[in-house]
C-alpha cells in the first residue's frame, strides 16, 4: 500500500548566502522531519541520510506539507535520482493560497485553528545547524510536521481550515476538497 508523508526540510543556509529567493535550488539540506501513516510514527533525517529518505520517498503515494512546491521540493530535488515533482502533493499553502487569494504563515494558521504554534522560528534553525544543536535542530522540524499532520487531518475532517484575513483580521473559512485527492501507482 502507498504512503501517505508529511514532511517538512530545514536548511542549512539562507537565501542571503545563495543569492536571493530564485536559488532555492542552491540550499542545502540539513534536516528532514518526516510522518509516515504506513508505519505511524515521525522519522528523522539529517543530511547524511538523504539517500534513506530518498527510498522512503519512492513508497510514497501522496506527499503533504506546508510550501512544499515553492521550497522543500526543489531543495530536496537534487538529492534523489528521480524527480520529486512527478510524487502526487498537497501542499496547505498552495491550497490556501487558491481559496483564499492570500497567503498565510504557518504558525498563524496553526494558532488559529489548532490553538498551537510553532517552537521557535527560522533564524533559530540556522542557529541551531551553525552551533550544531541536532536535538533542538530535530524538534523544531518534527514539531512543524506534527503541526502540518494535525492541520492537514482537520482540513479533511471538517473540509476547510479557518484563516484571519490579512487586513481586517476577520475569520475566513478556506475550503479544501480531498476527493479531488488521487493516489497514483508507484512512480518507480
Amino acid at each position: 500500500m502507498l504512503d501517505k508523508l508529511v514532511f517538512d526540510i530545514e536548511t542549512k543556509n539562507t537565501f542571503a548566502d545563495v543569492g536571493g529567493q530564485d536559488r532555492v535550488h542552491d540550499l542545502e539540506v540539513s534536516f528532514v522531519g518526516v510522518y509516515s501513516y504506513n508505519q505511524d510514527k515521525y522519522l528523522s533525517f539529517f543530511e547524511d541520510k538523504m539517500k534513506e529518505l530518498g527510498e522512503l520517498f519512492k513508497t510514497a503515494g501522496l506527499i503533504i506539507g506546508f510550501a512544499i512546491n515553492r521550497f522543500d521540493v526543489p531543495v530536496l530535488n537534487k538529492y534523489f535520482d528521480y524527480d520529486l515533482f512527478k510524487i502526487p502533493r498537497l501542499d496547505l499553502l498552495d491550497e490556501v493560497e487558491l481559496n483564499a487569494g492570500q497567503r498565510i504563515g504557518l504558525d498563524v494558521l496553526a494558532k488559529t485553528n489548532l490553538g498551537v504554534g510553532k517552537t521557535s522560528h527560522f533564524p533559530d534553525v540556522i542557529t541551531f545547524y551553525k552551533e550544531k544543536n541536532w536535538k533542538a535542530l530535530e524538534n523544531y522540524c518534527l514539531n512543524d510536521v506534527k503541526i502540518t499532520k494535525d492541520l492537514y487531518e482537520l482540513a479533511k475532517k471538517r473540509g476547510y481550515l479557518i484563516m484571519p484575513q490579512r487586513h481586517t483580521g476577520n475569520l475566513l473559512r478556506v475550503q479544501f476538497k480531498f476527493e479531488d485527492l488521487i493516489f497514483h501507482p508507484t512512480l518507480f
